[in-house]
């Protein structure tokens, strides 16, 4: 079974920058629209960036101009820079599929938590 690992979280402040890893535990990216979700409690997750298998990018309005997704599929890889990070962007973040949302396992997420 595919597994998502999410890393690269952590404790930053305000208008500092970040960088996601989400990597696969097989080589099946290359097939499947990838996207980055995060969830906050007692939130729904929400999609804030989507990158298709030709490398078409979507974003979420709250981060679009300063987060952006990029993908290695020969390192199973998917990547979240997050730039100009507010406080509103605490919160874990996951990677799975996209269009359709969720056709492999949640994983554990990474926390990124953005001081004032």
């Amino acid at each position: 079974q595919v597994q998502l690992v999410e890393s690269g979280g952590g404790l930053v402040q305000a208008g500092g920058s970040l960088r996601l890893s989400c990597a696969a535990s097989e080589k099946f990216f290359s097939i499947y629209n990838m996207g980055w979700f995060r969830q906050v409690p007692g939130k729904q997750r929400e999609l804030v960036a989507a990158i298709t298998t030709t490398f078409t990018t979507n974003y979420a309005d709250s981060v679009k101009g300063r987060f952006t997704i990029s993908r290695d599929n020969a390192k199973n890889t998917v990547y979240l820079q997050m730039n100009s990070l507010q406080s509103e962007d605490t919160a874990v973040y996951y990677c799975n599929t996209v269009y359709p949302i969720g056709l492999v396992s949640w994983g554990k997420g990474t926390l990124v938590t953005v001081s004032l």
